[in-house]
């Protein structure tokens, strides 16, 4: 199947979910390119491999991440931000594999967000016991901009609330394959995900990998 200017191969009719406004779930929608997904990381990590960045205060954070594109997203006791290229290293980041920026392309025009073109993504590696808390993508420049979130490997909760910290959340379980766009009036709403479970998955073993792709600039 051929979509936009590229040849992968993404669900046709996906399962469609509509979290809220603006926060739009695809189930399976990337299923057909797992093995160029997993590919795709693998070459990444090679090139920037995972680390756990400290928080602003200092603690360590549950996932391990990495990143591609022309900005990464990075965190150290000087705060949240993009860089262009890799701390540890002063090396740029790895380019971003063609599979994401189309994985990206093809999710966001499903979810109703055409014309979305990411420079960013952060690539998250959470183990059994590994949880995100509650947090805003603030980050980037244009909130006008969707965020495409990609789940591989292990299934996990995926937690949405309001545009304050206090408010109602719902969870929704992701698992592997799923495609979360969240944009418009969900763009900001506090998200996170409730500690992974322990669980083997064929492909990816005991973690769970979310790309997150973004227009950060």
């Amino acid at each position: 199947m051929t979509r936009g200017q590229g040849t992968f191969g993404f669900a046709t009719a996906p399962g469609r979910e509509e979290l809220a406004p603006g926060a739009v779930l695809l189930r399976g929608f990337v299923l057909a390119e797992a093995a160029a997904l997993r590919t795709a990381v693998l070459a990444v990590a090679t090139a920037a491999p995972f680390r756990h960045f400290p928080t602003p205060g200092g603690k360590r954070m549950a996932a391990a991440m990495t990143n591609c594109g022309a900005l990464g997203w990075v965190s150290d006791r000087g705060g949240y931000r993009y860089t262009a290229n890799d701390p540890d290293t002063g090396a740029p980041w790895p380019a971003m594999p063609a599979v994401l920026s189309e994985v990206a392309r093809a999710a966001a025009r499903a979810a109703g967000a055409d014309g979305f073109e990411p420079d960013a993504c952060l690539v998250n590696r959470y183990e059994p016991g590994a949880a995100m808390a509650l947090h805003q993508d603030r980050d980037e420049n244009d909130f006008a901009q969707p965020i495409v979130s990609v789940s591989l490997g292990l299934p996990i909760r995926f937690v949405l609330g309001g545009l304050t910290r206090r408010a109602a959340t719902s969870s929704f379980r992701l698992d592997h394959g799923d495609v979360l766009v969240f944009g418009g009036p969900a763009r900001l709403c506090f998200h996170g995900v409730r500690k992974l479970a322990a669980g083997e998955h064929a492909q990816w073993g005991r973690c769970r990998i979310n790309l997150t792709l973004r227009r950060a600039r």
